[in-house]
């Protein structure tokens, strides 16, 4: 079996780490980014199976981070998550589903929503 490997990109340490250790435990091999700028250089490096990216985040936020992606690996499957900022994080969430087949999880979420929402990302066709 291979591994699929996964890049989780947030701006906060903490969430960076939870997520990393959750995913690890289930197996998945895991990359890291502090923001979409980061994240689109490692996309560009590694065939990711799923990519997990904040919304709000500095230097290139979710969504310009999400419309590159969508735009130059139309294949690859992306999870959004947001706790909100300015505006609530159903909005944000709600923005990313428009660009495309997105999958989005408002924070604070349960390991096991978290993970559900993870298998059947890496099970869907594209």
């Amino acid at each position: 079996m291979v591994l699929k490997q996964i890049l989780v990109v947030d701006d906060e340490a903490q969430i960076r780490t939870m997520l990393t250790q959750m995913l690890e435990q289930e197996g998945y091999t895991v990359h890291t980014a502090e923001n979409g700028e980061e994240g689109v250089a490692l996309v560009g490096r590694y065939a990711f199976d799923l990519v997990i990216t904040d919304m709000i985040m500095p230097v290139k936020d979710g969504l310009k981070f999400i419309m590159e992606l969508v735009r130059d690996y139309p294949e690859l499957k992306i999870m959004a998550i947001s706790g909100g900022g300015a505006i609530k994080a159903e909005r944000y969430l709600t923005m990313a589903g428009y660009l495309g087949d997105i999958a989005t999880l408002e924070k604070p979420f349960k390991r096991d929503a978290f993970l559900e929402l993870v298998r059947k990302q890496l099970v869907a066709e594209r």
